[in-house]
């Protein structure tokens, strides 16, 4: 297996080696079935998706769990027009509630309800514990903090601080 880059052509892609595919393919791999378990685990438990989740627990840790849309679709890292879906269906289920922004006439707050606070907290025990069977107990306290470091790193360097990046949310 050679791992040494091969130098192209300025015209040429930069191919990625033997070894970064094999990272690669094996972080698309993990990633995908990560994600597929914890959808699984959730909509089995408590008939919401994965994304649901991760907004109603934004906004239970929210100020008066309650969030500007525009502030909600940046943290879950989704278009508005798809945070705009979810919220409607979140709504249906009693668990969200949407609220006129007095300041901005087209803003909108979304508020966690009581019943969708209830259901976080009945949902909570069984999606951290597929978390850690997926996650945590397959790693040492080192591999955990090396994860979380070059997630980071990634994280950060695909959320361009300049105005007019092309960001989800900002679509």
């Amino acid at each position: 297996m050679n791992t040494a880059p091969i130098p192209a052509p300025a015209d040429e892609p930069r191919w990625l080696t033997d070894e970064e595919q094999l990272v690669w393919r094996s972080y698309i791999e993990a990633a995908t079935l990560l994600e597929d378990h914890l959808d699984r685990q959730l909509q089995r438990d408590a008939g919401m998706p994965h994304v649901y989740y991760g907004l109603l627990v934004k906004l239970a840790e929210s100020p008066r769990r309650r969030l500007r849309m525009t502030e909600l679709a940046k943290y879950a890292k989704i278009t508005r027009s798809r945070l705009s879906h979810a919220i409607a269906r979140l709504e249906k289920s009693g668990w969200v509630r949407r609220e006129d922004c007095p300041s901005d006439k087209r803003g909108q707050f979304a508020v966690l309800t009581d019943e969708g606070h209830a259901v976080l907290r009945q949902t909570a025990p069984g999606h951290v514990a597929a978390v850690r069977q997926a996650l945590f107990d397959r790693l040492t306290p080192e591999q955990q903090k090396s994860l979380g470091e070059i997630m980071r790193i990634v994280a950060e360097g695909l959320q361009p601080a300049e105005a007019g990046a092309d960001l989800p949310w900002l679509r």
